[in-house]
Formats: structure tokens, sequence, C-alpha cells
């Protein structure tokens, strides 16, 4: 059985209000997580890449300098690639900048996303890229020669109601969950086993906004691809849990590790 160990690359903090329905005031400071995991066939494996130093420093274009000074990150010990040094496989859960930031530093690696998301973004015109928090600058000029689409791997029935997946190294070990609303194309990884574990990256910041119902509305809802389809999202997420599933978000602090 294969179980990741997940690694905090920074922090960034923001208003309960804003993540939450009816929060607090206070400030929350949540993680980024990724993802780190071994498979006999795919090597040493990334779920994400976290925030990295490409994202504060360093030639950028004007956008995703406005975004890193905005969102202020604060990068910790454990962001890469000091931390994980080299690398065999990279999943990619989504395209926003906080889960991509590091790929440049990996020339090696393949790379394994939601295909028709990537070409859909990477059709769009530079104001819809930068709405929806994609940044093609953080790709590597390789990047399609290493590329793996979610599209080509076989798909299965996933486990406890999660639907169809795609199964990404074709053992059935580590599947791929879409869960859409937060970005098209947005995959959760699943782990299978004798207690499945599902990382719902950006599914929800907190579990607990989750859990009872508090998703937060305006102006959080603005960055949703889908808002009907984020609660679709939820719903599944809350019956996995109810069924006996592990769940991991990249952002909840809660549950760190």
């Amino acid at each position: 059985m294969i179980r990741p160990e997940f690694k905090n690359s920074a922090i960034v903090s923001a208003p309960e209000w804003l993540i939450m329905k009816n929060g607090a005031r206070t400030l929350r400071h949540l993680p980024v997580r990724y993802g780190v995991f071994e498979h006999p066939s795919a090597g040493k494996c990334l779920v994400d890449t976290g925030y990295s130093k490409r994202i504060m420093r360093g030639r950028r274009g004007f956008f995703l300098s406005l975004y890193a000074s905005i969102l202020k990150p604060k990068l910790t010990s454990d962001a890469l690639q000091d931390a994980v040094p080299d690398v065999d496989t990279i999943i990619v859960t989504h395209l926003h900048a906080d889960h991509i930031s590091a790929l440049r530093d990996y020339p090696k690696a393949r790379i394994m996303l939601d295909g028709d998301a990537l070409d859909h973004y990477l059709a769009a015109g530079w104001f819809q890229r930068i709405r929806h928090g994609f940044f093609k600058e953080l790709l590597p000029d390789d990047f399609a020669d290493r590329l793996v689409h979610f599209q080509d791997c076989k798909t299965v029935e996933a486990p406890m109601g999660l639907g169809e997946a795609f199964d990404l190294f074709g053992d059935g070990r580590v599947l791929g969950i879409p869960l859409p609303g937060h970005m098209l194309g947005h995959t959760g990884i699943l782990f299978t086993g004798d207690r499945p574990l599902l990382y719902a990256a950006d599914s929800e910041w907190l579990w607990q906004a989750i859990d009872e119902r508090r998703a937060p509305g305006f102006p959080a809802t603005q960055i949703l691809e889908d808002k009907a389809a984020a609660e679709a999202t939820r719903e599944k997420l809350r019956a996995f849990v109810a069924a006996g599933g592990e769940l991991k978000l990249c952002h909840d602090p809660e549950g760190e590790g």
C-alpha cells in the first residue's frame, strides 16, 4: 500500500470570514502542501509542487509578481527544491501557481495532469489565463515532451462512490479523481488500500467548511470555475468521509503532515 507524506511549502494568511461562511475576523494561517511518495514503476513522485522561490524572486512577469505581492506566501524549510531534490514523476492536481511553481526545477521528471484543461488554458487569451490564476511562464520550455495526460490513462471505477477515475500507473494503487468546480481540470489523487486516502487539493480551504456546509460566499466564490460543480464535489467528499475514507486538503491547517 502506498501512503504519501505531505509537506508544507509555505504559509499564506487569510481572514477566516473569507474562507468559511460566518467565520471570524481573525487570520487563519494556511499551509500550501505537496505530497511525496515512492511508486514501484513511477519512482519518486510528487503530488503538486507547492510554492517555490520562483514565485518570490527572479525574473517574473508583471502579473506573477503582482500575484506574489498580494498573497505574500512565506516559504518554509520544506519548500522545494532543497527538500526533495530528485523526482521522477510529478502529478499536478490543477494549474494554479501554488501547485506548479517548481515544475522548472525538475527538468527530468515526467509531468502528469489533465490534458483537456491544459489545452484550454494554453489556447485562452492572457486575460482569461490571469483571471483563472494560470501563469504560462511557470511551465518548463520542454513541457510538452515530458507530459502525460490523465486522459491517456485507463479509466476505472473508484471505490466508495467516487465515480470514474484515471488509473495513473495502471496498477490501481494511485487514481486521479475528477473533482470539478475549483478550476477546470481540478483532480484529486486517491491512494487505495484498506482505508483509501483522498488528497482533494483545493476542493475547499477547510474541511470544517465542507463538513458544516459553511462554504464561503462572495468574494471567495469569484475564483471558482463552476459554483454548482464545486458544491457537488463537496457533497461527494462528505459522503466519502462518512463512508470511512481519509481526506486531505491542500490548505487546511488541521492534520499537518
